[in-house]
């Protein structure tokens, strides 16, 4: 099944394993309500095609607990695990005017706060366990770069004008040399007598 373009698929959680001897699934969500995941019923994989159905759901500490229509034993469950659970963008309840989904930022202009220059386009937002980052692709070309998404690097996001303000932290490389500072380069830099 082909995912359209117009109408994106949306991550909203991840089979954690089984749970229990009866065959319910628990999965980790990333709704801002766990149990609003029930609410969607069929859950689809990234491609598109059909993943889950969800018959009912109870709220635990680290997600929610389903049941699942062909899921009858804990091995099936388990054999679940790791299963990335995707909706439409269209399924979602449309944001409030200063709210977006993140997926929203993908494909937006990312440009210098201070100087307007041109940084680039949102490939991408990552999450490695310490935080929401943009992938960002430079226009000119050269290796996609990350930006932290954080109110100090990210302090404005314009998604109605497709425009996000960034005020990037200083890049590798960026810093003063020993020229810079009128050291000699054999000079060390730190505390001297």
């Amino acid at each position: 099944m082909a995912v359209s373009p117009d109408d994106p698929l949306i991550l909203v959680g991840r089979v954690a394993g089984g749970f229990g001897v009866r065959g319910e699934v628990r999965i980790t969500t990333y709704t801002e309500d766990p149990l609003s995941i029930a609410g969607f019923k069929a859950l689809k994989r990234q491609d598109g095609s059909p993943a889950l159905t969800i018959a009912s759901a109870r709220k635990t500490k680290d997600g929610v607990v389903c049941r699942c229509p062909g899921v009858e034993t804990k091995e099936a469950a388990d054999a679940l695990r790791g299963l990335r659970l995707y909706v439409p963008r269209s399924a979602l309840p449309e944001p409030d005017d200063d709210e977006f989904y993140l997926t929203d930022l993908v494909g937006l202009t990312v440009r210098h706060i201070q100087t307007d220059q041109l940084l680039g386009r949102v490939k991408s937002v990552q999450n490695f366990g310490a935080g929401d980052i943009l992938e960002i692709t430079p226009d000119l070309g050269g290796p996609t770069w990350y930006l932290p998404f954080t109110r100090a690097a990210v302090p404005e996001v314009r998604v109605s004008e497709g425009l996000i303000l960034a005020d990037p932290p200083a890049l590798v490389g960026d810093h003063e040399g020993p020229e810079e500072k009128g050291l000699d380069e054999n000079e060390e830099l730190g505390d001297r007598d």
